[in-house]
């Protein structure tokens, strides 16, 4: 598995966060690939010996789950893709073609606390989607990028998070859909929400739009997060659903001394 270098962006004084195609289309990465790649790059960052890594790949048909996934949560016919038990933080996701995985391994300023990086990630995405024409925004005790319920349908996913800091330095990421197909997350109850639902941006545009559509967009947003500067966030989609659960983000926190 070989990795593409895009040409780093320098975030903040001393700082540069170095963007890297890890695997697209055809030259998808298997998620347990990917997942030793995270490791050994988040290895690297946290010993200095290289600077922070946003990794960006597609995954082939992949259910993960995070740690406070239940057993009734999980796909009872997965459509012979893998069901990969991840430490993550939050439940079950789907991961295949069409949909761009951005994995940021980066130190945390002392600033920045934990649910500030989460927030930042959501904003990426939802800037993207703008960019390309998609008005998101949060949904008060839901995590990802929504769309508001609307006469295409209910409160709606169209991009997931879930992250993990161990020794300073994040790990896992976001995944936005881009023509993923929707038919995979009939199969299960998309990160235990059952009163909402899942989108693209193909679905909402009404026209393709493609992982390489949304690569250099999303690239751009997530370099103006990570600049570690003030922002204006993006207006929340809408009021909280009736139903929401109770605003846990999907993070986990590793105190030093725990093992990566």
């Amino acid at each position: 598995m070989s990795t593409d270098a895009l040409a780093s962006t320098t975030t903040a004084p001393g700082r540069q966060v170095a963007f890297e195609v890890a695997g697209l289309g055809d030259e998808a990465v298997g998620y347990l690939d990917a997942w030793e790649l995270q490791r050994r790059v988040h290895a690297e960052v946290v010993a200095g010996e290289r600077p922070d890594t946003v990794l960006l790949l597609e995954h082939p048909p992949t259910f993960t789950a995070g740690k406070r996934t239940e057993p009734h949560e999980r796909p009872v016919d997965a459509g012979g893709a893998p069901v990969v038990d991840v430490d993550r933080g939050g439940k079950i996701t789907f991961h295949g073609p069409g949909q761009l995985v951005a994995y940021p391994i980066v130190r945390l300023p002392d600033h920045v606390l934990v649910v500030d990086f989460v927030r930042r990630m959501e904003e990426a995405m939802l800037r993207a989607c703008a960019d390309l024409g998609v008005v998101a925004g949060r949904v008060d005790g839901r995590s990802g990028a929504w769309l508001s319920a609307s006469e295409r349908g209910p409160e709606r996913k169209v991009g997931a998070i879930g992250i993990r800091v161990s020794h300073g330095v994040t790990m896992h990421g976001i995944a936005v859909n881009c023509d993923v197909d929707l038919a995979w997350f009939d199969r299960f109850v998309p990160c235990g929400i059952a009163d909402a639902g899942v989108t693209s941006l193909s679905s909402e545009l009404d026209r393709d739009v493609s992982v390489h559509d949304l690569l250099p967009v999303l690239r751009e947003r997530l370099a103006e997060m990570l600049a570690w500067q003030p922002y204006e966030p993006t207006p929340d989609a809408g009021p909280p659903a009736p139903c929401a659960p109770g605003g846990v983000p999907r993070v986990e926190v590793l105190r030093p001394g725990s093992s990566a």
